[in-house]
């Protein structure tokens, strides 16, 4: 059974940068053929996918949201992490990181974790 959990700050200022980190449990992040994303869900909107690594470390980014993103992978930990800069209230939402097989939907996902952009 996989298991994915997000951890990272609950809130942040604006114009800084968001970081939150997903732990893997188990399944190897590094395991062909998985796509680990980052979607997120503001207070009353729908989901919306911030982008993903890939088993071989490639990565892939929203276009609305490529120039503030950066994910990236420790393989020693089995995680993941999303950086998101210059944050504004509009980044206000419920985070999640989720695994998806390649040509297939999301199989597994974490609990999702707040974040809120406040001074």
């Amino acid at each position: 059974q996989v298991q994915l959990q997000e951890s990272g700050p609950g809130l942040v200022k604006p114009s800084q940068t968001l970081s939150l980190t997903c732990s893997v449990s188990g399944g190897s992040i590094t395991t062909n053929p998985y796509f680990w994303s980052w979607i997120r869900q503001p207070l009353g909107k729908g989901l919306e996918w911030i982008g993903y690594i890939g088993y071989s470390g490639s990565t892939y980014y929203s276009p609305s949201l490529k120039s503030r993103t950066s994910i990236s992978r420790d393989t020693s930990k089995n995680q993941f992490t999303l950086q998101l800069s210059s944050v504004t209230p509009e980044d206000t939402a419920v985070y999640y990181c989720a695994r998806k097989p390649q040509e297939k939907g999301y199989d597994y996902w974490g609990q999702g974790t707040q974040v809120t952009v406040s001074s």
